[in-house]
C-alpha cells in the first residue's frame, strides 16, 4: 500500500550474523583443539592455519573496533595531523591502503621470520600460541593505541609523548632507551643476514643485485619517467627473477663462485658500509624503491605460501613440545619455555619498535582517523601471519634437520643424549644430499633461522611445482627464500640506521642546536657513523662468537623489543587515564604486565644463570684463559650484561613514574592535563 513503510528483517539479519560469527570461532576452537590434543600422532599444518587466520578475523571484527569506537571513540569528522599540517613532505595525506603497505613494509623485519623459526625447538604449539593470542591482546593492542595517541597530538614520536604525558624525566629516559635498543636490534638483523649468506655466492650475488634495481627503480619514478609506478614495478621483478637466476650461473662457476663467497667478517665489514650509505643517501634513492619492492615481495610471498600450505596440507613433523621446553638446555637458544620463547619470538606477537613506526611517520600520513584501525591493528595482523607462515615452514622440517642447521656443532655435540632420546637425528649424508638440492657448499651449523626457514619454504614450494622438479627448482626457491628473508631484514637495517640517527641527532641537538638539524650534512655524515659504529660492534662480536652469536645477541633484543613495548604501553595507559578511560585501562594494563614478568623474569635469568650456556656472567666465568681471544670475549659479554641492567633498570624507573602518575590523577591529587590537540572539521568528513 502507498505509504507502508518497507519491510526490513533486522533480527534474521542479527541472527545470521551471530551464526556466521560463531562458526567462524567455533572452526577456530577446533583448530586450537586438534593442535593441543595431539599426542604423538602427525598434525596437519592447515589446522595451524585455520586456527591462526580465524582468530585474526574475530579478532579485528569485534576487539580492534572496541577499541576503535569505545576507547578512542575514532571520528572522520576531525582532521588529521596530515591534512591539518599538510605540507607534501612530511604530512601527506595517504590512501589506506598506500599506507597500509608504507606502515607493513616498516614494522615486518625479522622478527616474525627468524624468532618462530628458533621458538620452534621448544615444540610448534607454544609458539602458535603466543603468536596468535599475543598478537590480538597485545602486540596488535599496542600498534593501535600509540597510533590514536600520535594522532590526536600532531604525530609526535613516542619519546616526546612520554615527556608531555608523564614528565620531562621520562621523555629523556624513553628517548635514551629507544636509541640503546635500537643499535642491538640492528646488530641483530645484520647478523641474520650474515649468517644466511656465509659460503652461499648464490644468496649474496642475488643480494647484491638488489641494491642497484633499487637505485633504478628510485631515478625511474622520479627522473626517468616520473609517476610511471607500474613500469618500475615490472622491471623491478623482472630484474630480480634476473638476478635470481644468475646466481645460479655464479654459484655454478669457480671463479664467480670464489669472489661471492666470503667469511663472516668480511661480510659485516659489507653489511655496515651498506647501512651507512643507505642512511645518508636521499630517501627516494634507495629507501622508497626498496620499501615498495619489498613490500610487494613480502605479502604476495605469504600469501602463496599460505594457498601453497592448504594445498599440500603438509604435516608437522616437529611434536606440540619438545624436552628442551623444560630442561632448558636447549641448543637452539638456551632456557626453558617461560620467560624464552615469549622473548625469542617478539615481533610476530607484541614488537617495541612498531611503536617507533606507529608514533613515526604512519600518523603522519593518515587521511582519515577511523584507518588508524586497519593500518594500526590490521597491519600487526598480518605480521603475526607472516610469524605463523615461519613456525608452519620451520615445523615442517624433519627435527633433525632443523636442530643440525641451527646449532653449532659444540652445542649439538652437548645437546647429543637428549636428540637421541627424542629421535631427532639426522645423518652427514643426509645433510650433504639437502645442501646439493639447495645449491649451497654445506647446510650445518646455517645458526639464525634464516637458513632453516628457507629450507622449509622451498620444499613447501617445490612441492607444488613438483611436476617440473628437479634440483635446479629446488635450489631456486631455496636462494628465492633466501632473498625473501633478505628484503625483509635490509629494509630494517637502511630504515633503522636512518631512524637511529635521526634520534641521536634529536637528543645531540639540545646541546648543539645545529647538531640537531638533520639536513646538515655533516651532523649527518657523523650521526650515521656513530650508529653505524654502535651495532656493528655487537654485530662483530656476534660473528666471532663461538656459539654463533645468535644464542646471546638474540635473547638480549627480545628483552630490550619487549621492554620497549612496556614503555609504550605505559605511554598508552597514562594517556587513557588522563582522557577519562580508566574503565578501559586494562586493554593496555593487561600486556604490560604480561611483558614486565616476562622480560624481568628473562633479563635476571639472562644475567645471573649459573648455567654458562644462558648466564652471561657464568659464560664469561667459563672463558678459556688459553683461548687468544679470551679478554675481548670476556669483555664483550660482560658489556652485554650492563646493556641487558641497563634496560631493566630504565623500564623499572619509567614504570615507577608511570603508577605514581596514574595514581595522582586517580586520586585526584593532580589534575588530568591531556595534551591533545583541539577538534578542527576535517574536509574529508563527507567523502
Amino acid at each position: 500500500m502507498p505509504g507502508k513503510p518497507r519491510r526490513s528483517f533486522p533480527l534474521v539479519r542479527r541472527a545470521g550474523s551471530i551464526l556466521l560469527w560463531g562458526a567462524i570461532a567455533a572452526l577456530g576452537a577446533l583448530g586450537f583443539a586438534t593442535l593441543a590434543l595431539s599426542r604423538g600422532e602427525s598434525v596437519n599444518a592447515a589446522w595451524l592455519l585455520i586456527a591462526a587466520v580465524c582468530t585474526y578475523v574475530v579478532g579485528y571484527r569485534f576487539y580492534s573496533k572496541f577499541i576503535a569506537e569505545r576507547v578512542f571513540a575514532l571520528d572522520d569528522r576531525r582532521a588529521t595531523p596530515a591534512e591539518r599540517l599538510s605540507n607534501g613532505r612530511d604530512y601527506v595525506p595517504t590512501n589506506k591502503w598506500v599506507l597500509y603497505g608504507h606502515h607493513f613494509a616498516a614494522i615486518a623485519g625479522p622478527g616474525p621470520l627468524v624468532g618462530p623459526v628458533l621458538a620452534a625447538q621448544f615444540g610448534f604449539l607454544p609458539g602458535t600460541l603466543w603468536l596468535v593470542i599475543g598478537v590480538v591482546v597485545g602486540g596488535a593492542v599496542q600498534d593501535l593505541t600509540i597510533l590514536c595517541c600520535s594522532l590526536r597530538r600532531d604525530g609526535k614520536s613516542l619519546g616526546q609523548m612520554a615527556k608531555e604525558e608523564i614528565n620531562a624525566t621520562a621523555g629523556v629516559t624513553a628517548m635514551l632507551a629507544v636509541l640503546f635498543i635500537m643499535i642491538i636490534l640492528l646488530a641483530v638483523v645484520a647478523l641474520i643476514v650474515v649468517n644466511a649468506l656465509k659460503a652461499s655466492p648464490w644468496g649474496l650475488f642475488t643480494i647484491a643485485c638488489t641494491i642497484p634495481i633499487a637505485v633504478l627503480m628510485g631515478w625511474w619514478m622520479r627522473t626517468w619517467r616520473p609517476g610511471k609506478v607500474g613500469e618500475a614495478s615490472l622491471a623491478g621483478a623482472a630484474l630480480l627473477l634476473l638476478a635470481l637466476l644468475g646466481g645460479g650461473y655464479v654459484a655454478g662457476h669457480p671463479a664467480l663462485a670464489a669472489a661471492f663467497t666470503h667469511s663472516g667478517p668480511a661480510l659485516a665489514a659489507m653489511i655496515i658500509g651498506y647501512g651507512f650509505v643507505a642512511s645518508v643517501l636521499p630517501v627516494w634513492m634507495l629507501l622508497t624503491p626498496r620499501d615498495y619492492l619489498s613490500t610487494f615481495l613480502k605479502i604476495s610471498t605469504v600469501l602463496i605460501l599460505a594457498v601453497a600450505i592448504l594445498l599440500l596440507l603438509p604435516p608437522l613433523k616437529m611434536p606440540a613440545l619438545t624436552p628442551f621446553a623444560t630442561r632448558g638446555e636447549g641448543p637452539v637458544l638456551a632456557g626453558k619455555l617461560f620467560p624464552f620463547a615469549f622473548i625469542t619470538i617478539a615481533c610476530g606477537a607484541i614488537s617495541g619498535f612498531h611503536s617507533l613506526i606507529a608514533s613515526g611517520t604512519t600518523p603522519k600520513m593518515l587521511a582519515k582517523e577511523r584507518d588508524a584501525r586497519l593500518i594500526g591493528y590490521g597491519g600487526m595482523l598480518m605480521e603475526s601471519f607472516v610469524g605463523v607462515m615461519a613456525m608452519i615452514a620451520a615445523c615442517t622440517l624433519d627435527p633433525g634437520v632443523y636442530f643440525a642447521m641451527n646449532t653449532t656443532p659444540a652445542a649439538l655435540a652437548q645437546a647429543s643424549h637428549v636428540l637421541g632420546t627424542a629421535g631427532f637425528v639426522v645423518t652427514p649424508d643426509a645433510m650433504r644430499q639437502l645442501a646439493q638440492a639447495m645449491g649451497e657448499q654445506t647446510l650445518i651449523a646455517r645458526t639464525g633461522g634464516a637458513p632453516s626457514l628457507a629450507v622449509g619454504m622451498a620444499h613447501i614450494f617445490a612441492g607444488v611445482t613438483s611436476v617440473l622438479g628437479g634440483k635446479t627448482l629446488t635450489a631456486l626457491w631455496y636462494h628465492f627464500a633466501i632473498m625473501f628473508e633478505a628484503l625483509f631484514i635490509l629494509t630494517t637495517i637502511d630504515a633503522g640506521t636512518r631512524v637511529g640517527r635521526f634520534m641521536l641527532q634529536e637528543i645531540l641537538g639540545h646541546v648543539w642546536p645545529r647538531f640537531g638539524a638533520t639536513s646538515w650534512y655533516p651532523s649527518v655524515i657523523v650521526a650515521s657513523g656513530a650508529i653505524v659504529a654502535g651495532w656493528g660492534y655487537f654485530l662483530y662480536q656476534g660473528v666471532v662468537d663461538p656459539l654463533g652469536g645468535i644464542n646471546s645477541l638474540w635473547p638480549l633484543f627480545g628483552i630490550a623489543n619487549q621492554l620497549l613495548a612496556a614503555v609504550a604501553l605505559c605511554v598508552a595507559t597514562t594517556i587513557l587515564i588522563k582522557m577519562g578511560k580508566a574503565r578501559f585501562a586494562w586493554v593496555t594494563v593487561t600486556p604490560l604486565a604480561w611483558l614486565v614478568a616476562v622480560t624481568m623474569t628473562a633479563g635476571w635469568q639472562l644475567v645471573f644463570s649459573p648455567n654458562a650456556t644462558l648466564g652471561l656472567l657464568a659464560r664469561a666465568a667459563a672463558v678459556d684463559p688459553a683461548d687468544p681471544s679470551a679478554a675481548q670475549r670476556i669483555f664483550n659479554y660482560r658489556l652485554d650484561v650492563v646493556v641487558a641492567l641497563l634496560f631493566m633498570t630504565v623500564v623499572v624507573m619509567l614504570l615507577a613514574v608511570s603508577i605514581r602518575e596514574w595514581w595522582l590523577v586517580l586520586s585526584k591529587r593532580k589534575p588530568a592535563v591531556v595534551h591533545e590537540t583541539p577538534f578542527v572539521e576535517s574536509a574529508y568528513a563527507g567523502n
